[in-house]
């Protein structure tokens, strides 16, 4: 992993690996998928998040127009 990239943990203190999150087709449709910085930190957080959950729902999904 490169050292500049962000890591993530969830609440027990686990790395969690966003490319082993699966990615759910709202975000393959979303105009901010593979966007870097700051959007790819939040989309990498909301999925971790909502993983394993029934429904899943982002706040700031967009369309691809």
């Amino acid at each position: 992993m490169n050292d500049n990239q962000p890591k993530y943990f969830d609440d027990d203190g686990t790395e969690i690996y966003p490319d082993l999150v699966p990615k759910p087709d709202l975000c393959i449709s979303c105009k901010k998928d593979g966007q870097s910085g700051g959007e790819e930190i939040l989309c990498n957080l909301t999925r971790a998040d909502q993983q394993g959950e029934e429904e899943f729902h982002c706040e700031a999904y967009e369309p691809k127009e």
